[in-house]
């Protein structure tokens, strides 16, 4: 693993038990000695500590006004960031002129400036991207010194605020800037497991500090790769790369809810942002397919690549999958063609050779427990 980078953690991991592996261009942990099981269940009962600092951080400061940087950046995607109040965050999608997903990620108005997270394989492309199209009305600044943290569980609420106190009061997507031993912390209350929890931006020279006192907390594991997608999976939450990807819409990917009404038809800023022909009519007349979740009847799981049919008919792909811990059964998301989308839909999936039942069901698997 010579050619990856490293995580400034990387030593903490490694002193942790952290199972080292190739992810995204970083050697990143899998799992700890506890194991992906346990490690997934306990941030579902407690709370979990994920070093994420392969994502990309990126500031937004505008040349002119917030209004105009808003508009800008809100015409690389479907999504309303004029709207967007201070100290709150939202999820956006980078479009391509097809209507495919170029990444999805997260924006945060801070007031006078707009903080992003992007992807870690993408985060190259999309500050280039954001370059491109943005650099007459913003600052770009690609964040390189700070760590990014996520601390997940129903219990993650009351460890960090026995370290920061400003946090109990936050809500769903609220995001602050509170001090830690006279580090300045951004933090958002959100994160990707269907749980309550933060993600945590924080100096790399203060990170391990940091990260060390949470872990000291009786309530906080270590958390790795291997569970961060069982937990992910479960809340139905996509993966970039596998669940959509520049082929796929944000309609058929079934995040229209990411689509504020300010955006579509009939808004106050109807389209104007790449791909606005496909993704509307999508959003008027219905995709050709859709991204639904899948329940695997037995214990074994329909992994990525699943071919799915109805009948003798090919219908879809699954395009994540594995046992979910906290349902005890197999998981699987993926796309089927509209007509076979409708829950309790019966299908099969083709393992190993053998095709096996599935039925289409609702998401996500396991109920999430965000605090609004």
């Amino acid at each position: 693993m010579s050619d990856l980078l490293r995580l400034g953690l990387h030593d903490l991991h490694v002193s942790l038990g952290g199972k080292m592996v190739p992810f995204a261009g970083y050697e990143m942990p899998v799992q700890y000695p506890a194991g992906v099981m346990k490690e997934h269940q306990h941030t579902r009962s407690a709370a979990g500590l994920f070093d994420v600092s392969h994502m990309g951080q990126v500031i937004l400061r505008p040349k002119g006004t917030m209004a105009d940087l808003a508009l800008a950046f809100e015409a690389l995607m479907p999504v309303d960031v004029l709207g967007l109040a201070p100290g709150r965050q939202r999820y956006g999608l980078f479009t391509n002129d097809a209507g495919g997903i170029l990444d999805d990620l997260m924006f945060a108005n801070r007031g006078d400036h707009f903080f992003v997270v992007v992807n870690a394989a993408c985060k190259e492309a999309d500050v280039a991207h954001m370059r491109a199209h943005l650099s007459s009305v913003t600052e770009i600044d690609f964040v390189q010194n700070r760590a990014l943290l996520a601390l997940q569980g129903p219990k993650a609420g009351e460890v960090l605020a026995r370290l920061i106190p400003d946090t109990a009061a936050m809500r769903f997507m609220d995001v602050a800037r509170p001090v830690w031993q006279g580090a300045e912390l951004w933090v958002s209350r959100s994160g990707y497991t269907g749980e309550d929890g933060f993600e945590i931006s924080i100096p790399e020279a203060r990170a391990e500090a940091f990260a060390k006192a949470l872990l000291a907390e009786a309530e906080v594991l270590p958390i790795g790769l291997g569970a961060r997608d069982s937990l992910r999976l479960e809340a139905g939450l996509c993966l970039y790369g596998h669940d959509i990807d520049t082929s796929t819409s944000p309609v058929e990917a079934s995040l229209t809810w990411a689509i504020q009404k300010a955006r579509r038809a009939g808004g106050d800023r109807e389209g104007g942002f790449p791909g606005a022909a496909r993704i509307l009519h999508e959003l008027a007349n219905g995709p050709a397919r859709l991204r639904v979740g899948l329940a695997p009847e037995g214990r074994a799981p329909m992994r990525e690549g699943t071919a799915l049919f109805a009948g003798d008919e090919g219908v879809g792909t699954v395009t994540s999958g594995g046992f979910g811990p906290s349902v005890e059964a197999p998981v699987a998301m993926g796309y089927v063609t509209a007509s076979n989308s409708k829950t309790g839909t019966a299908l099969m999936g083709e393992v190993r050779g053998k095709r096996l039942p599935v039925s289409v069901c609702d998401l996500p698997f396991h109920k999430t427990s965000y605090k609004r």
